[in-house]
């Protein structure tokens, strides 16, 4: 590979761990890190460059309405780990409850009740969570 192929490589690495760690947090994200393994180190890397440094460094929309946008996304297919995941650190970085409430109302309309369900489940053990701590 090119040297500058490379070099574009580590500097969306770079900002891609940036942004991963501002919207997940370190602890999640060193914890992410801790688990590599050379077979999961590649796709690790892909993930940092593509959906943090290039899709979440994107201008068009700030960190809140993509943090929004990736809760109902998450909703409709029914992944859970993530959902939980992106709800507590939506929550951490001071998205009201409310607003992720009123998301998840809409998601129940286009993506199913059952999902959206399990999404408000999850929302509130995450508020019940952080009002504890």
């Amino acid at each position: 590979m090119s040297e500058n192929y490379e070099q574009g490589r580590t500097a969306a690495h770079e900002v891609g761990m940036r942004n991963r760690r501002a919207v997940l947090g370190d602890a999640h994200v060193d914890a992410a890190i801790a688990k590599q393994t050379p077979v999961t180190e590649k796709f690790q890397d892909f993930i940092t460059r593509t959906a943090w440094g290039d899709i979440w460094n994107r201008d068009a929309l700030d960190h809140t309405q993509r943090r929004l946008l990736t809760i109902a996304i998450l909703t409709a297919v029914g992944n859970d780990g993530e959902l939980d995941m992106h709800i507590r650190a939506a929550l951490r970085a001071g998205v009201d409850a409310d607003l992720i409430g009123e998301v998840l109302l809409h998601t129940a309309i286009y993506a199913g009740v059952p999902n959206t369900n399990h999404g408000f489940k999850l929302l509130s053990a995450a508020v019940a969570e952080l009002e504890d701590n």
